[in-house]
């Protein structure tokens, strides 16, 4: 029996709007399916075989196998291996708060990074590192990629330091004019990591009494069994009962 093909679920936005334009109660309104505009933008494929995705680049047969064919490719920018390297080297860059929010998605078309690594509307992050050595990279062919990333690298932290001076200066200021401040970020660290040890030290503490007190007991009560079997009878240790006697 062969059979036909169903044609029905390709057409579902046909059928939906024709049951929209011609109601029965004309005058009643009826709300549209919340998937019914997606469909009209993105309409189900016609083709029953499935196509291959997008090949960013040649896949090698040996690594890929046939089932994971029609998986799309991982897309790898340049950009990758440079902030790999960065945050690798630099772990604790990504503890610095950063704002992601963009005004109208060209923020990266008004940044020009030949004049260094300081832009304007974009703190100094590693994504300012980044972008700085790929530029460097594409003006100066003859330079290496360590050669920028070095270049690039002490130009960071040469800025690094500046806003250090700057924030300690700062700080020093307000505090000649009566300004105080709370314990640092380190210090509350430091006070909470004390407190974790102190908790663990009791706790360490009890679990070696513990110990010593369970071997103290197995030491005092050590020579005493053998004292007991000596004053058992034979006939109670075998557990035989006693003859008895004929007259």
């Amino acid at each position: 029996m062969v059979r036909q093909r169903q044609t029905r679920p390709g057409r579902v936005y046909q059928t939906v709007t024709a049951l929209l334009n011609h109601r029965i109660f004309p005058d009643v309104k009826v709300q549209q399916p919340i998937w019914y505009k997606v469909i009209e933008s993105i309409p189900p494929s016609e083709i029953l075989t499935r196509p291959l995705p997008p090949q960013h680049k040649t896949p090698n047969p040996r690594v890929r196998r046939p089932s994971r064919l029609f998986q799309p490719q991982k897309l790898v920018y340049e950009e990758d291996g440079l902030r790999k390297t960065f945050y690798r080297d630099h772990p604790w860059e990504l503890a610095r708060p950063r704002m992601i929010i963009e005004m109208d998605g060209k923020d990266s078309r008004r940044f020009n990074w030949s004049k260094g690594l300081r832009q304007p509307g974009m703190p100094l992050c590693g994504e300012s590192v980044v972008q700085r050595q790929m530029w460097m990279m594409h003006s100066d062919p003859s330079i290496t990629t360590e050669q920028a990333y070095d270049i690039v690298r002490r130009e960071f932290y040469a800025l690094r330091h500046e806003e250090d001076v700057q924030r300690r200066i700062a700080q020093e200021e307000a505090q000649y004019v009566g300004a105080y401040f709370g314990r640092s970020f380190l210090n509350v660290g430091m006070q909470l990591e004390d407190q974790q040890y102190e908790q663990w030290k009791n706790w360490a503490g009890k679990q070696i009494e513990g110990i010593q007190a369970e071997q103290n007991a197995a030491y005092t009560t050590f020579g005493d069994e053998p004292a007991e079997a000596e004053n058992l009878d034979v006939d109670e240790a075998t557990g035989e009962p006693d003859a008895e006697i004929l007259p």
